[in-house]
C-alpha cells in the first residue's frame, strides 16, 4: 500500500492506495462512532457489511439514496441535510462517503453546506472515483440543464482507495474508470501513456500490480495539480480533457445512457480531433490515442443518432465558458494540455465526421 499527500498547507490530507487502505482510515480514528455513512442502495447491499466489519461501528448512522447519476440532485442533498439535522450533527462530526463518484459528490456538497462546512472522508468504491472524483475537493450535483453546475470546493480529510472494494464492479463500470487513467497520461505524463499502451491488458484483467501503479500515478498527478491550483483558476482546468464533450453527452442522455468514463472516452477522442484541426496533433497521434481508448474496451465515437447541434447548445452551459466563448481542453502533444477557445459551431460539429472516418475498425 502507498501513501500520497495532497499538499494544501493546514488542509493537507493523505490518500492511501492499495489493499488494506480502509483499515488505515479506521485505525487512525477517522471514522468515529458518531459519523454518518452516506452511500447508495447498491453499495449498501454489496459493501456496507465489509466496511462495518473493518470499522467496528456498532450502531452506524446511515443515509442511503438510490443508485445512479440521475439521483445526483439538489433533492438528494436536501434529504441528506434533513437527515443530518435529525441526527443533530455538530460541527465536529464527520460524514463518510462510501461509494462511487455520485456518492462522493453528494456527500462532499452536503458537508460543505451543513453548518457551513464539516469534515468528510472519501472511501471510493469504483475505479473512476479512486483515480479522479474522490481527490481534489470538487463537490456538487447535476441539473437538467447541465452537469455539475451547482456545487462547492470542499476538501476531504482523507481518501482511502482500497482495491478490495473494487471486486463488486461490473466489467463496464471498471473500464469506465480506465478512461480517467488514460486522461492523466494525455495531459501530464507521456511516459505513463506509454506504460498504459504496454500494460493495458494487465490493467483490464485487474492485475493488482498494474492496478496499484496506475491508481497511484493517477492520484499523484491529480494531487500535484490540485496543490498548484485548488480552485481551477489555471492548470487544474486541464483535468477536464474531453469533459466539455462528455458533460454534453451525459446531459443529452439524461445522465443514464452513458457512464461518466464512457462519455469521457468519447470526449477525449473528439478533443484529440480538435487538437488536430488546430494543427497541434498529427493524424498518427490521434489514431494512437483512439487505439489506446479502444484497447481499453471503451467507446471512441458518439452514436449516429446524436445531433451535434444539440451538443453544441449544451456546451454553452459548461463551467469553462467565458464571455460567451466555449473553452475546450486540447493537446499540444501527448503529455501536454492547453485551453482552446472555440466560437465556430462548424469546427466542432465537423469533428464527429472526422472521428468516424478514422475510428478503430472494431470500435
Amino acid at each position: 500500500m502507498r501513501t500520497l499527500t495532497v499538499e494544501l498547507g493546514d488542509r493537507s490530507y493523505p490518500i492511501w492506495v492499495g489493499a488494506g487502505a480502509l483499515s488505515q482510515v479506521a485505525d487512525r480514528g477517522l471514522i468515529p462512532d458518531n459519523a454518518v455513512i452516506v452511500t447508495d442502495s447498491r453499495v449498501a447491499a454489496q459493501v456496507l457489511d465489509r466496511f462495518l466489519a473493518v470499522t467496528s461501528l456498532h450502531e452506524p448512522r446511515l443515509f442511503t439514496f438510490p443508485t445512479g447519476e440521475q439521483h445526483k440532485t439538489l433533492d438528494t442533498v436536501a434529504d441528506l441535510l434533513t437527515c443530518l439535522l435529525e441526527f443533530r450533527l455538530s460541527r465536529d462530526d464527520h460524514l463518510i462517503a462510501l461509494g462511487g463518484g455520485v456518492v462522493g459528490d453528494v456527500t462532499g456538497f452536503a458537508a460543505a453546506c451543513y453548518m457551513r462546512g464539516i469534515n468528510f472522508v472519501q472511501i471510493p468504491t469504483t475505479l473512476l472515483a479512486q483515480v479522479d472524483s474522490s481527490v481534489g475537493g470538487k463537490t456538487g450535483v447535476n441539473h437538467p440543464l447541465g452537469k455539475n453546475m451547482i456545487g462547492a470546493f470542499h476538501q476531504p480529510i482523507a481518501v482511502a482507495c482500497d482495491f478490495d472494494l473494487l471486486d463488486t464492479l461490473s466489467e463496464r463500470e471498471y473500464l469506465s474508470g480506465i478512461a480517467e487513467i488514460i486522461k492523466y497520461g494525455l495531459i501530464r505524463d507521456v511516459d505513463f501513456f506509454v506504460w498504459l499502451e504496454a500494460n493495458m491488458g494487465a490493467l483490464r484483467e485487474r492485475d493488482r500490480g498494474a492496478l496499484e501503479f496506475a491508481v497511484a500515478r493517477s492520484c499523484e498527478i491529480k494531487a500535484a495539480i490540485v496543490a498548484e491550483d485548488e480552485r481551477e483558476s489555471g492548470v487544474r482546468a486541464h483535468l477536464n480533457l474531453g469533459h466539455t464533450f462528455a458533460h454534453a453527452l451525459e446531459t443529452a442522455g439524461d445522465y443514464f445512457r452513458w457512464l461518466h468514463g464512457e462519455a469521457v472516452a468519447i470526449g477525449m477522442v473528439l478533443a484529440a480531433e480538435l487538437s488536430a484541426a488546430n494543427g497541434d496533433l498529427d493524424s498518427a497521434t490521434v489514431q494512437r490515442i483512439s487505439s489506446l481508448i479502444d484497447a481499453a474496451g471503451l467507446p471512441c465515437l458518439p452514436p449516429d443518432d446524436l445531433d451535434p447541434d444539440t451538443l453544441w447548445t449544451l456546451m454553452s452551459l459548461d463551467k469553462k465558458v467565458q464571455a460567451g466563448k466555449r473553452r475546450f481542453i486540447t493537446l499540444e502533444r501527448i503529455g501536454r494540455a492547453r485551453v482552446m477557445e472555440v466560437t465556430s459551431k462548424r469546427m466542432i460539429t465537423n469533428l464527429f465526421e472526422t472521428a468516424r472516418d478514422r475510428a478503430p475498425a472494431h470500435t
